[in-house]
């Protein structure tokens, strides 16, 4: 993704689980010029936003040079995000500002020390993955409100005048501020302004030689240049000797508001910095091949790297530093490929710290108020706003900014979090009933989700249905509670004891009729799901054939009374007793879909009979009994083209085979049926990997060795040296059997390309390659994240809830 903004970024919540420290990767000569290149074009963009956000916040300019220069070296050399730049940004400049005007300078120094320390305690509990369990409307929210800040305050400047010390304040003096214009520095900051939102609308062929220069640079640049040449008299950068330079001292003032602060710089910087790590990866993703990325963001570890950075920063007389979105875009377009990119810029800010303060100190402030006030517009983002109007959180969005503004941004994020937590209950607690008669069935519709709040309607609505007429209700939610579900099936007995017929169906529940009357006739009580059913059967109604078998057989009954269902089955022959029990469930599992399934997928499946089918994914995976894919993958009829064999083998093309079933699997659904998408899905406990693991050379070949001899390649692959061992959810694998069965799904990836069709849809952007582990002990399901060889449940957990 891109960014518009500084520290702006997408909270997925469902990212991916921090992966384990790893090594940077050895600098190699082919490299070095791509991060050299990359780390001027960041350095460009950060020299002047850096004395911007420095102006912004009322510390010494030199504060945010330096804090430039160590988020760029400390952060880039011991951060988790090996393409993230770090510096001062300024979703902080208000809590910095603010911290400043009461504490001053050095005290807000030892502050940033403070919440680097914090920081470092955060990371070592590992609980960086928490920092992005805050909506993403509170957080857009924030920094649009930061925003707003920002740009009330540099406005003061840019028409010539001095900022005021609250938002509101500026409001209110902007009238006067406006009657008491400086043509010059409003002059400078427009020419600013035009330079900046125009240097990248330049057409042909000069717009693509001047956007290699960065449009900040230039505003600045040009800015600079005008003023200097045309000999205008306004306020200029003052850099001030590096003798004179403030370090912090120690904390004076209340103690309570001296641990807020901290803790707010520590949440803000903190959560914008993991924000910006998660973009800057989905971007390289997004951007780059599997063969040309970096490793994968560790969140923890870069939690570490920011502490360090902000001890570093405060220690030396800097702002507190932050991961920001704008530098590490710049970064990864401009075709970085280490951290060595990051500490390079780091490098020329020192550098220009030093040698270039003749250079700088001609630069207008008004030029740089117009671009740090650029800047906080733009962090009122219209695709955020987007965003949370898809989702129905605009009141969470726009009360944020209000409290923002309005308060601050420790209070802002406290009324954001405070207006979603009721946002969530209300529409838990809001639930929508209506019943009406049709072809003289009486229809009851829940939609929402049933709690004890919902209990009276729905016996108000209940109540209204004749006793002796058949009635259908459709629950259309995710959650019902105790007392609806009591509520309901007490009705529903009632209702069925005076004549009537009542059948429940929805996402609430599976049930049918006949386990409904099954589960009354055995007397069983209420609980938390369906009523007197074996605990393996829910929810997943369609395997009750099978729970009530493993049932029986656990009590003690006979296997032998699924025949008395069949018509006419013989009883004779106590040795064709198992093929009998076989045949009977085979024949009960069709009576049960026949009576119970089919009426509910009759009309898609004539659907799909007229029109053909047209799946999505070709899904390959495993012959295991245990791997039920329709369930693990929640999809039905039409969605997915199956291949199942023995260990979710891909043999090479050519590879010397007597089945050529699998690739003419592959080409059929690649070149036919146009699939966007091939799943390898491996599993645990694989008997195929198993007998891999145990073979011997020597041992006589069968047709089930024939077969497996495609396999190899993963077991040299586990071997190897030059690959690392593949990891699952952030540890290493069980046992050897487990390490082979994730190293095969990398490998049959591996084999999947080599296939004609595939690589050419892959390099048409057509087509993508997945890789999913199932744990069957588990009931978890895996992907495997890109890039390396790392499993992780960040789609979905156990219970269907964003991981």
């Amino acid at each position: 993704m891109t960014a518009t903004h500084e520290g702006a970024a997408e909270n997925s919540a469902g990212t991916a689980l921090s992966t384990p420290p790893s090594a940077p990767p050895p600098v190699s000569v082919k490299s070095f010029p791509a991060d050299l290149s990359a780390s001027i074009a960041v350095f460009l963009i950060a020299l002047p936003l850096s004395l911007g956000i420095a102006l912004a916040t009322g510390a010494p300019l030199q504060a945010g040079l330096v804090a430039a220069a160590v988020g760029g070296i400390v952060a880039g050399r011991l951060g988790g995000a090996p393409l993230q730049v770090s510096g001062p940004a300024a979703g902080l400049t208000v809590v910095t500002a603010e911290l400043i005007q009461r504490y001053g300078w050095r005290t807000t120094c030892a502050i940033t020390v403070l919440a680097g320390c914090c920081q470092l305690g955060l990371a070592f509990l590992r609980t960086a993955r928490s920092a992005l369990m805050v909506s993403p409307a509170i957080v857009h929210g924030m920094l649009a409100g930061i925003g707003v800040t920002i740009a009330l305050a540099q406005l003061h400047i840019v028409l010539g005048g001095t900022p005021q010390s609250s938002a509101v304040a500026n409001v209110r003096g902007l009238p006067g501020q406006l009657a008491d214009l400086h043509p010059v520095a409003l002059g400078i900051s427009a020419l600013t302004l035009v330079v900046l939102l125009g240097w990248t609308r330049v057409p042909g062929r000069i717009g693509r030689n001047l956007r290699r220069i960065p449009a900040a640079l230039a505003a600045v640049a040009t800015a600079t240049a005008f003023a200097t040449l045309a000999g205008l008299s306004l306020p200029r950068v003052d850099l001030p000797s590096w003798r004179s330079h403030a370090l912090p001292e120690l904390p004076e003032g209340p103690v309570l508001g001296l641990i807020a602060a901290v803790l707010t710089i520590t949440l803000v910087g903190s959560v914008e910095s993991l924000l910006s790590a998660v973009a800057t990866d989905k971007l390289i993703a997004s951007e780059r091949s599997t063969d040309n990325r970096p490793p994968r963001v560790d969140l923890n570890r870069e939690l570490r790297g920011q502490g360090a950075a902000n001890i570093v920063s405060g220690a030396l007389g800097g702002l507190p530093v932050t991961g920001v979105a704008v530098r590490s875009v710049a970064n990864v377009k401009s075709g970085a490929t280490s951290r060595n990119s990051s500490m390079m810029h780091g490098l020329w800010v020192l550098i220009a710290a030093a040698l270039l303060v003749p250079v700088l100190d001609l630069i207008p402030l008004a030029a740089l108020a117009a671009l740090v006030m650029a800047v906080g517009v733009q962090m009122v983002s219209i695709t955020h706003l987007r965003t949370v109007t898809r989702h129905r959180e605009v009141l969470v969005y726009a009360t944020t900014i209000v409290a923002v503004v309005l308060g601050g941004v420790l209070e802002g994020v406290a009324v954001g979090v405070a207006v979603a937590v009721a946002l969530a209950l209300h529409r838990l607690a809001r639930t929508r009933i209506t019943v009406e008669e049709l072809d003289g069935v009486h229809r009851v519709w829940a939609r929402g989700q049933l709690t004890f709040l919902a209990v009276p309607r729905l016996s108000r609505v209940l109540n209204q249905i004749p006793h002796d007429r058949p009635a259908v209700i459709e629950l259309d939610g995710s959650f019902m509670d105790h007392a609806a579900y009591e509520t309901l099936h007490d009705w529903q007995d009632s209702h069925r004891a005076h004549g009537g017929s009542a059948e429940i169906t929805g996402r609430s529940t599976n049930r049918t009729p006949e386990t409904d009357r099954g589960m009354a006739d055995r007397g069983k009580g209420p609980g938390t799901g369906q009523r007197g059913t074996h605990q393996c059967c829910r929810p997943w109604t369609p395997w009750q054939n099978h729970c009530d078998h493993q049932a029986d057989v656990g009590s003690g009954d006979s296997a032998d009374t699924d025949d008395r269902t069949i018509p006419g089955a013989s009883t004779a022959g106590s040795t064709a007793g198992p093929r009998r029990r076989g045949a009977g469930r085979l024949a009960n599992g069709i009576s049960a879909f026949q009576r119970d399934t089919a009426p509910h997928v009759r009309d898609e499946l004539a659907r799909l009979a007229r029109e053909g089918q047209r799946p999505t994914q070709l899904f390959l995976t495993c012959a295991d009994s245990r791997l039920v894919t329709s369930m693990i993958t929640a999809s039905g009829p039409g969605d997915l083209f199956t291949v199942r064999n023995v260990g979710n083998l891909v043999p090479l093309p050519g590879a010397e085979s007597t089945d050529d079933s699998v690739a003419a699997a592959i080409e059929y659904a690649v070149d036919v049926l146009q699939v966007d998408s091939i799943t390898v899905c491996g599993h645990s406990g694989c008997g195929a990997m198993q007998a891999l693991l145990n073979s011997h050379p020597g041992t006589p070949m069968t047709p089930l060795r024939r077969w497996l001899r495609h396999g190899l390649p993963s077991l040299e692959r586990m071997s190897s040296r030059h690959h690392a061992w593949a990891r699952i959810a952030g540890r290493l694998p069980a046992d050897a059997v487990e390490q082979l069965c994730l190293t095969n799904v990398v490998q049959q990836l591996e084999h999947l390309r080599a296939h004609e069709s595939v690589a050419r849809r892959l390099a048409e952007g057509t087509l993508e390659l997945h890789g999913m582990y199932f744990h069957v002990g588990e009931a978890q399901a895996y992907l495997l994240s890109e890039g390396e060889d790392f499993f992780d449940c960040r789609v979905f957990d156990s219970v269907g809830q964003r991981a």
